[in-house]
């Protein structure tokens, strides 16, 4: 009954705080990016600060789409977007899986860089600095519109984050999550006893690409432009700081973690707009020294504490 509290609560957003959509979707798309950085880095033990080069590629293989060829039609940007940053995904895995510890972190780090650069210094097609702008979305279905207020962007939003959810979660507690948990684990022995670990993550990693850029893709959908924010580093710190504040390792610490650091953005940013990210700083601190697992860990903390009182 617990699994279907967020998407209760996603429902009643919708119906009593119309005005906040917008932050709405964009929690819903983060949350989607943050899941797919759980999948590598939370079960498969794979650390990256280059997760945003596919967050990035997906928004912009969805805005160059629409905005130089014409393509409108949501489902199938978001499809190209998919194939895009799977090819993106699979190429780049086969260097980075290779390498372990520091070596892997500067890898990504390197790829997400090398992705920045690109975005910036191709002008004519990615909009540069400026961001690229043009980006025209159709109705979903060709019923839908997307509106002003972001109903539609919304619920569009929900629906493929519900079904990524749910094949997140079969995967998870599958023979195949099971076994990408033993290799974070220890991956010499799930070596040993003949699990090809290269090929796991591998797949792992191409998967967690297609998520994090049809994540991208929604972003450029639900705000019909791409800037350079959507790639590189600084996308990439975000999305793991969300995670950490939820809880890694716990499917429900990716929703948990953007809705926490969001929702604190965006009110320290209009009560302090110069020094809100003191305030997530501090924030993060306290969760990392006193909450070992995030907020999920500070939930579980106070459960016990009730139990053992009764």
């Amino acid at each position: 009954m617990a699994e279907f509290l967020p998407w209760i609560l996603a429902l009643l957003v919708f119906f009593v705080l119309p005005d906040y959509l917008s932050l709405g979707a964009q929690i819903l798309t983060y949350i989607l990016f943050a899941l797919s950085l759980d999948l590598i880095t939370g079960y498969a033990g794979v650390v990256t600060l280059g997760h945003a080069a596919f967050f990035g590629v997906g928004a912009y293989t969805c805005g160059i789409l629409s905005a130089k060829l014409g393509i409108t039609d949501p489902v199938l940007l978001l499809l190209c977007s998919a194939v895009v940053c799977a090819v993106l995904g699979f190429g780049t895995g086969l260097i980075v899986l290779r390498t372990q510890k520091l070596t892997q972190l500067m890898l990504t780090l390197a790829i997400a860089a090398l992705c920045y650069e690109i975005a910036n210094k191709a002008t004519p097609i990615t909009g540069g600095a400026d961001g690229l702008t043009g980006v025209v979305i159709g109705p979903v279905l060709g019923l839908f519109k997307f509106d002003f207020l972001n109903k539609t962007a919304y619920l569009w939003c929900l629906a493929i984050l519900f079904v990524f959810w749910y094949v997140i979660r079969r995967l998870i507690y599958s023979p195949f999550g099971i076994t990408l948990t033993g290799i974070k684990e220890n991956k010499q022995r799930m070596q040993a006893i003949g699990v090809p670990v290269n090929g796991y993550l591998l797949k792992a990693y191409t998967f967690a690409a297609v998520v994090a850029g049809v994540a991208g893709a929604l972003i450029t959908q639900t705000n019909q432009f791409v800037g350079l924010n959507v790639i590189g580093f600084e996308p990439s710190g975000e999305i793991l700081v969300m995670l950490i504040l939820g809880g890694v390792g716990r499917i429900y610490g990716a929703f948990v973690g953007p809705i926490v650091y969001l929702v604190a953005q965006d009110y320290l940013a209009k009560q302090f707009p110069e020094y809100w990210n003191l305030g997530i700083g501090l924030m993060l601190l306290i969760v990392v020294l006193f909450a070992k697992g995030g907020v999920l860990g500070i939930v579980d903390k106070l459960k016990l504490y009730w139990r053992n009182k009764q």
